[in-house]
């Protein structure tokens, strides 16, 4: 085997692509880890780490939990999340049903600068040779195996592919995922510090607002008394209603009754940072003979939280599942590497099916303030919504149209 030569190349070094890396060193597969960038580097986000993510690490390299929850001056924790109607009532749904026997809090909060470098480093194996600064030009996928030619004139080889570049992955579209302004959101963030209110638990704030619906302006607590605020909203709606979304997060950072009393002292430390959502409102193909998409570049960003990292390494390790059963089998056909489909959606699908659900709900604010009425008072509801975040198997309930049936028409 030529020194140019891998297992497994691996396009993006960020949450997904680590998850990968990790995965496979634990695996002794030989992979090469390829990122644009050399890090730490910042990445736009809402910079949310929920229990997704501590799910995937204690399946790849558990002691990564460990490191976060000890790295207090980066990584702020955080118990759950609140949703905010229209109408301003709050449903605050923990992470977790029972706070006290937890030794670390089930999610985290943040920068990409901090939570990237701390997974690559992570990725450092005898078994994995990271490539940082240098792009993917091109990537041919034959028959017996797939070459990547960079942008600095080099070039691997690989059995296998896995896209981890994200939202404009090129190797996406050649599997037909194009951006569809329907199944695409677009965001903006901006850090700030000494805004008041927050939650002394860590919680994040959903705030589905009238005039950015079907969308939400968010404030995520974050460690050195800062917070990361932004404002997404459903492309199709800003191309529809020629939504200016920097004018909008403004004028409620500014103007809201509520919000901006929160901002009077609050200090900018950034201008406005803007990027792309591509959501998992949609069941796509997210492999193929000796490729396998996740994260971003395969679309599974949650269409209602807008959760975009947990969802991602999720897929990562699937795809680490499904590259095992290649090599076992020495065999990197879409055949094989199918299982990993059926792997994503069956883990995450109910729960994006049900987040499609509501993102289509936020349009109306009178059938969302009467749902999020009902679940202030439903301890059933409030207990599954902590179930997805906690217990994977107690999602099937969502796929139950009872359970609708019970929390729309139950007293």
């Amino acid at each position: 085997m030529s020194d140019n030569h891998f297992t497994v190349a691996i396009i993006g070094a960020g949450p997904a692509g680590s998850t990968v890396s990790m995965g496979l060193s634990k695996h002794k597969i030989r992979h090469v880890l390829i990122d644009k960038a050399r890090f730490p580097r910042d990445k736009i986000c809402g910079d949310a780490l929920s229990g997704k993510v501590v799910y995937a690490l204690n399946r790849v390299k558990p002691d990564v939990v460990n490191q976060i929850a000890t790295a207090s001056a980066a990584f702020l924790p955080s118990w759950g999340i609140s949703f905010i109607a229209p109408n301003g009532k709050r449903l605050d749904v923990p992470f977790t049903i029972d706070k006290q026997s937890q030794k670390q809090a089930p999610g985290f909060i943040a920068t990409r600068t901090d939570f990237d470098a701390l997974m690559v480093e992570n990725t450092s194996s005898e078994y994995c040779t990271l490539i940082e600064g240098v792009s993917v030009k091109h990537t041919q996928v034959e028959s017996d195996k797939a070459t990547l030619q960079f942008t600095d004139g080099r070039q691997v080889t690989a059995n296998v592919v896995v896209d981890c570049s994200g939202a404009h992955s090129q190797l996406a579209k050649s599997l037909g995922i194009e951006r569809e302004l329907d199944h695409y959101c677009a965001g903006l963030r901006q850090y700030y510090k000494n805004v008041s209110g927050l939650s002394d638990e860590g919680y994040i704030e959903l705030h589905f607002i009238n005039d950015v619906l079907p969308g939400y302006f968010w404030i995520f607590p974050m460690t050195d008394n800062r917070v990361n605020v932004g404002i997404g909203m459903l492309s199709s709606s800003v191309s529809k209603h020629k939504v200016n979304l920097k004018e909008e997060l403004e004028r409620i950072i500014t103007s809201h009754p509520e919000i901006s009393k929160r901002f009077e002292k609050a200090e900018a430390l950034e201008k406005v940072k803007g990027w792309g959502l591509p959501l998992g409102s949609k069941r796509r193909k997210i492999s193929s003979d000796r490729l396998i998409l996740c994260g971003d570049a395969a679309s599974l960003i949650d269409p209602f939280t807008g959760e975009g990292i947990g969802n991602a390494m999720i897929s990562s390790k699937y795809a680490v599942d499904a590259i095992v059963e290649a090599v076992n089998k020495n065999d990197y056909s879409a055949q094989v590497l199918t299982q990993y489909d059926t792997d994503v959606y069956h883990h995450l699908g109910p729960e994006l099916s049900m987040s499609h659900q509501l993102q289509k709900m936020v349009k109306y604010p009178w059938l969302f303030n009467f749902v999020a009425n009902k679940g202030r008072k439903s301890a059933e509801f409030k207990g599954l919504l902590t179930a997805m975040f906690e217990n994977v198997n107690l999602r099937k309930k969502f796929r139950d149209p009872r359970f609708y049936f019970r929390l729309l028409f139950n007293k």
